[in-house]
């Protein structure tokens, strides 16, 4: 590298870290928004993150950062460059030629009205007010959409959408996959309604103490290799990881006194997502790259550690023991067994976040579906608990008794986080996938989980994921890692495989 591109690429880092340092501020801001901030202030920090923001904005859309990009696309500058210099300017240009299309005063109040709203739907879900919720909801859908006109729209105004959580993703791929899936998994669902063998679980209706959870699930972080000094535990009512910087990602997850599995599964989920971030590469920190490659890859790890290890008979013949010393009472005449299929049985529900790893997918799909209404069909806000309610009469046989267990039980929508939901049954497609290799380049990993040793899983999942950061695309990490594209195959026939064992069906 010459001395000049040299000086040209030390100086692009610096802005870049000055980017970085914004987002970093505003991400703390967000976590106390959500853990405890006093609600009066809402509106005040709203406005703060709102300014930090645009600040980042304007340096990300500058004409410093044009001029940067463009002499470090030129073909003799870009030939200089090393493969991560490379794929650092690539990934920065994308977002620059995304941002730069939207005007900074409208992305400032996007910014002021999804950081409000997250902050108020904790309330209109309580009180499950639709109503007082939905004047935000509408903004934040018409600002959306004008931010895809000036993106200009892809194949669909979603496909937009989904590009910015999953790369390359598009409707046509995700129907042709979930379509795939649902058939699947509709005639199993079906089988296991008509089986004579079912999981007993009225053992799991007690109460649970939340310090006793809470110590539990501290220890089961501390187990599969959380670290406590990059990061901590604190609790919202919607879990969520943040990464603040390498060495501070923090994850939250919520305490619920009638179900002491929720919380335990909670923190697998969200620190699947953590072992994640603490595991880029070093190399990557603090720059663009220094994340995950995508949502879908990294639902895909937190999917891995809950459901295909934390629910796993083999886990829990290692760590059922210790949640009986934990709650003694309730679980002194429950075996491993009984637990392991309680925890596992599948029943049509209401809430996502509470759904069987079966009925899971479904709940994504209804999400979807409406989602793409919204975006490509003009599906009308006020309309969308009539809609919301009818899907889950269809899909799953059940009605919401009120909107705090329907449309408003996600805060995603708040944030304007859509093309977000399909991220959570990608994720569980790859995952399987992802086990599925592990299992054959790794013959000792069900006997690592019955002893507890996660050490070796979570070297894999570093050397062959992690720590890649976002330095490849998620269908490039997949075929590497696996040897062939997404293939929704592996799920259904793991799934299939674990329900119908569960169940007694043939």
């Amino acid at each position: 590298m010459n001395q000049t591109t040299a000086s040209t690429w030390e100086q692009f880092q610096s802005l870049l870290g000055k980017i970085k340092s914004y987002h970093e501020a505003v991400g703390l801001m967000h976590w106390d928004l959500r853990t405890g901030a006093p609600k009066k202030g809402a509106q005040g920090r709203s406005e703060t993150i709102g300014v930090l923001m645009t600040e980042a904005f304007r340096l990300q859309t500058s004409e410093e950062m044009g001029n940067f990009l463009m002499y470090l696309h030129s073909p003799s500058v870009f030939a200089e460059l090393d493969e991560t210099q490379q794929r650092i300017v690539a990934v920065t240009q994308e977002e620059y030629d995304r941002s730069v299309k939207i005007p900074p005063q409208k992305y400032q109040e996007y910014s002021e009205l999804t950081a409000l709203a997250e902050t108020l739907w904790e309330d209109f879900k309580e009180q499950s007010d639709f109503a007082g919720f939905e004047p935000y909801l509408a903004q934040i859908i018409e600002k959306t959409n004008e931010f895809i006109d000036y993106w200009g729209p892809k194949a669909t105004r979603y496909d937009t959408l989904l590009h910015m959580y999953e790369p390359d993703l598009t409707v046509e791929k995700l129907d042709n996959v979930f379509g795939q899936l649902r058939d699947r998994l509709v005639p199993l669902v079906e089988a296991i309604k008509g089986a004579t063998s079912e999981p007993q679980a009225s053992f799991m209706n007690q109460l649970f103490a939340k310090d006793q959870q809470e110590k539990f699930g501290l220890f089961m972080l501390e187990q599969i290799g959380y670290d406590f000094e990059a990061g901590r535990v604190d609790e919202s009512v919607h879990p969520f990881e943040i990464t603040l910087n390498q060495g501070d990602v923090r994850i939250t997850t919520h305490y619920m006194q009638d179900d002491v599995t929720f919380a335990l599964f909670s923190s697998l989920h969200e620190g699947g997502h953590a072992l994640y971030e603490q595991n880029v590469s070093p190399e990557l920190a603090g720059t663009p790259l220094g994340e995950g490659a995508s949502m879908g890859i990294h639902e895909s790890q937190s999917r891995l550690w809950e459901n295909f290890i934390g629910r796993s008979h083999e886990f829990w013949m290692r760590y059922y023991d210790d949640l009986q010393q934990h709650f003694p009472e309730q679980l002194k005449d429950v075996t491993v067994d009984e637990f392991y299929k309680a925890v596992n049985r599948v029943e049509n529900s209401l809430i996502r976040i509470q759904a069987d790893e079966l009925t899971y997918n479904l709940h994504i799909i209804i999400r979807y579906e409406i989602e793409k209404q919204l975006f490509n069909e003009g599906l009308s806000v006020s309309d969308l608990p009539k809609v919301w309610n009818e899907k889950y009469k269809t899909y799953l046989g059940m009605t919401p008794p009120n909107d705090s267990m329907g449309v408003l039980q996600d805060v995603h929508w708040s944030g304007g986080n859509f093309g977000y939901f399909p991220s959570y049954a990608l994720g569980n497609m790859y995952a399987a996938q992802i086990v599925n290799t592990m299992r054959k380049q790794l013959p000792q990993f069900d006997q690592w989980i019955t002893e507890g040793n996660f050490v070796p899983i979570k070297e894999w999942l570093t050397e062959n994921i992690y720590k890649y950061g976002k330095s490849q695309k998620p269908a490039e990490i997949i075929k590497r890692v696996t040897g062939e594209d997404l293939n929704p195959d592996y799920l259904a026939d793991y799934l299939e495989q674990k329900y119908k064992a569960i169940y007694g069906i043939a």
